[in-house]
């Protein structure tokens, strides 16, 4: 079953259960996913799995931007709101990397590109992230990253 496939199927489910709040954030996500594939190959278009979590990581990102905001701005019944569409979003994301996973990858790709200097970071960030694509948050990556080479 694709990633689009599951998305409709529970979406249909919700339906059935009268789950306002998973048939809204379905919706939202099958309509992204539908313009993802309209921008990819027009009316015919679908896309691949690896393409719709790239869609479902991008309205991940937006869901915890308006957290962010809303939190700043003394909207904690927002920021609520958008902390649970981000926690159904995360169920069709592949399983997240353990930190000790995730530094063992770090790991391999400072090996791998020899770096040792902060000036190396683009170099090693690209060998990594292919590995780790939507598996863990880049800002933490990227931070683990420069932590590493910092020292």
């Amino acid at each position: 079953m694709t990633l689009s496939d599951r998305i409709n199927a529970d979406l249909i489910a919700a339906m059935k259960a009268r789950d306002a709040a998973r048939l809204e954030v379905l919706r939202m996500l099958k309509s992204a996913v539908k313009v993802g594939a309209l921008d990819k190959g027009g009316a015919a278009g679908v896309l691949t799995d690896e393409e719709a979590a790239a869609v479902v990581r991008r309205q991940l990102k937006q869901r915890r931007d308006s957290v962010e905001s809303f939190e700043k701005g003394g909207r904690p019944e927002l920021a609520a709101k958008e902390r649970a569409e981000a926690a159904m979003l995360e169920e069709y994301l592949p399983q997240t990397l353990t930190p000790d996973a995730l530094a063992a990858l770090i790991d391999e790709a400072l090996r791998e590109t020899g770096a040792t200097a902060k000036a190396q970071f683009g170099a090693v960030m690209k060998a990594l992230s292919p590995k780790i694509a939507g598996r863990a948050d880049m800002k933490q990556v990227s931070a683990a990253v420069g932590q590493r080479l910092g020292s």
